[in-house]
């Protein structure tokens, strides 16, 4: 179930959102470091996260669920965001170069229907980055943050999502090693945190990120002279191939009436 984008509008503007505002997003850069001339569409709740990519995109559109709620993003010029049916993306196929999907997989209803639309509006090659509440961190089980009232997943389960929905998961990584909390002494430290997280426990990050790449399935051409069901005729197989038959015996006859 999707939170209220007044909640989720509200945690980003507190301290501890701005803080992984900067942390997911500093990950998120690790992939796309830049977006020029590239689409992006953000699917859930992104916006937070797209804001860098802004100045030098083609595009950037804000997709918003219906059962979430839409607010005008971005604040300071013309608004980009649509509030949409996850399951039915008002878009054309092939219109993006890029998707983000942040608090969307955790909170849908069907996970693998929101993918197969990211799928269809991203053009082939095109690229996605998923973001859900590791199963095995902290921050899963933690109600400060909108990562603690989705449904996890362990980076098993998120690859195998991905894969069925006809994504090839190019790289992973965890984000959020420090403890859900709001004391000001662990927030001043979070970059101390992510470091040694990252070297000592990897495995416990409060988040996955994952990207991956759309594939495209391309069908061999049939011949128009011949027939597609010639696969299914008979051909001719040499005595003693090994085929799992006895090989027929041949016997010499003569003339007639010799």
């Amino acid at each position: 179930m999707y939170l209220d984008v007044a909640d989720l509008r509200t945690f980003y503007d507190l301290p501890v959102g701005r803080l992984l505002r900067r942390l997911v997003g500093d990950q998120i850069r690790t992939f796309w470091p830049d977006l020029s001339q590239q689409s992006l569409l953000g699917v859930g709740y992104a916006g937070p996260f797209m804001r860098p990519y802004l100045e030098t995109a083609e595009r950037c559109i804000a997709a918003m669920p219906a059962q979430q709620g839409a607010v005008p993003w971005p604040s300071e010029s013309d608004t980009a965001s649509a509030l949409v049916l996850d399951r039915y993306l008002p878009f054309s196929d092939a219109t993006f170069d890029r998707a983000l999907v942040v608090h969307a997989l955790d909170h849908c209803f069907d996970p693998a229907e929101l993918l197969r639309e990211a799928w269809r509006v991203l053009a082939p090659g095109g690229r996605l980055i998923a973001i859900v509440p590791n199963r095995r961190g902290l921050w899963a089980g933690s109600e400060l943050s909108p990562f603690g009232y989705g449904r996890p997943y362990s980076r098993g389960q998120l690859k195998e999502l991905l894969k069925n929905c006809h994504f090839e998961v190019l790289e992973d990584k965890e984000a959020l090693f420090m403890p859900p909390t709001r004391a000001k002494f662990v927030l001043r430290a979070a970059s101390t945190w992510e470091r040694a997280g990252r070297r000592m426990w990897p495995a416990f990050g409060g988040l996955l990120i994952m990207e991956a790449e759309k594939k495209v399935f391309r069908t061999a051409p049939v011949d128009g002279k011949k027939s597609a069901l010639r696969v299914l005729r008979p051909v001719f197989v040499p005595d003693g191939a090994a085929t799992g038959m006895k090989p027929v015996r041949r016997t010499k006859t003569g003339p007639r009436g010799a």
